[in-house]
């Protein structure tokens, strides 16, 4: 009896080396398309032998993509970036890999396309990113009309660059910035008279951060079911968070308590402009256009409700794997972290 294949384009990223590591368990032979064939080779030990195949793909070359989704019934592209990179550009891995990948499954026969997007995919925002997602969308449903297409938001766990990054600035700044907040403070009056100043307004950009394995889980789901077929989903976690509330959730798991500095959009544009010159940005000016609009589900599409998926909330999963951050109770420790 022939093994199921799956093509998994994107595999050696964060969410991709989860959902391997959870479609081994179904005995299908995984292809794990992707630029580096040794990174992709490690991926070898979440299966058994010949279970885990890494073929070297680079998705923006339709004859490789083709090669690597022959003979697969089913076919998930995880492949995306936050900031461009070379020749790795948002054009170049959000739209012409998309397309790639959707002509070839179409020509393959595959019956099973699952797109990852991301949630804020709009083909009117200015940001770039945000744009070139809606496009890569378009360009998946022209031509593979049955595909799934998933718009997550910000994706957590145990080797995310979303929390993870935070937690080691926490380390060694003093304070940490709260993008978003009002050019002006806001004033007003409590009911004994007193003044108060509000420095934050609402706290920044909301988010609905999600767990990486109801992200698999959804994507497997997807996979087995024919009702979703053609759908867009908006996968969201249980709670929104303001910017300022996620840096408070991480002082609540972490222990270390650290100045809020107000940073307004128009502030936090200036100083990307000489952050996202570094190898790894920590902040470009397209990701403060992006942040300018909240990160949430808009309650009109499909979402994990629909999938019969429970999503887990930040506070119960980010404790297992940021304690490692956590202030030393040692006397001696404690004087050097400050």
């Amino acid at each position: 009896m022939n093994r199921k294949v799956i093509s998994v384009f994107g595999g050696t990223g964060f969410v991709g080396r989860n959902l391997v590591n959870r479609l081994a368990i179904s005995g299908a032979e995984i292809r794990v398309a992707a630029r580096n064939f040794e990174v992709a080779s490690l991926l070898k030990t979440s299966g058994d032998v010949g279970q885990i195949v890494p073929i070297q793909t680079d998705v923006t070359d339709i004859a490789q993509v083709a090669n690597a989704v022959d003979g697969a019934s089913e076919v998930i592209n995880l492949a995306g970036i936050l900031y461009p990179s070379g020749q790795q550009t948002f054009k170049s891995v959000h739209i012409e890999a998309a397309r790639n990948v959707a002509q070839a499954s179409a020509a393959a026969g595959v019956k099973r396309l699952v797109h990852i997007s991301a949630l804020g995919a709009d083909l009117n925002s200015p940001s770039e990113y945000a744009t070139s997602k809606a496009m890569g969308e378009k360009a998946v449903l022209e031509n593979f009309k049955e595909a799934v297409i998933f718009r997550p938001s910000v994706i957590f766990g145990a080797e995310d660059s979303f929390f993870n990054t935070f937690a080691s600035l926490m380390r060694f700044m003093p304070f940490m910035p709260v993008f978003g907040a009002p050019a002006i403070p806001n004033f007003s009056f409590d009911r004994q008279g007193g003044g108060l100043i509000n420095f934050f307004g609402n706290g920044g950009c909301r988010f609905q951060p999600v767990f990486v394995c109801d992200i698999t889980k959804a994507i497997i789901q997807a996979l087995e079911s024919i009702e979703s077929m053609g759908l867009i989903y908006e996968l969201g976690g249980p709670r929104i968070y303001s910017f300022k509330e996620i840096i408070e959730l991480i002082y609540t798991v972490t222990g270390r308590k650290r100045v809020l500095i107000p940073i307004p959009y128009s502030v936090a544009s200036v100083q990307a402009m000489f952050l996202q010159k570094l190898p790894k940005p920590l902040l470009t000016v397209d990701q403060v256009k992006l942040m300018q609009v909240d990160n949430i589900v808009s309650g009109i599409v499909p979402g994990f409700k629909e999938l019969g998926i429970s999503a887990k909330p930040a506070e119960a999963v980010l404790p297992t794997y940021l304690n490692r951050f956590r202030k030393s109770k040692h006397p001696n420790a404690q004087k050097a972290e400050g």
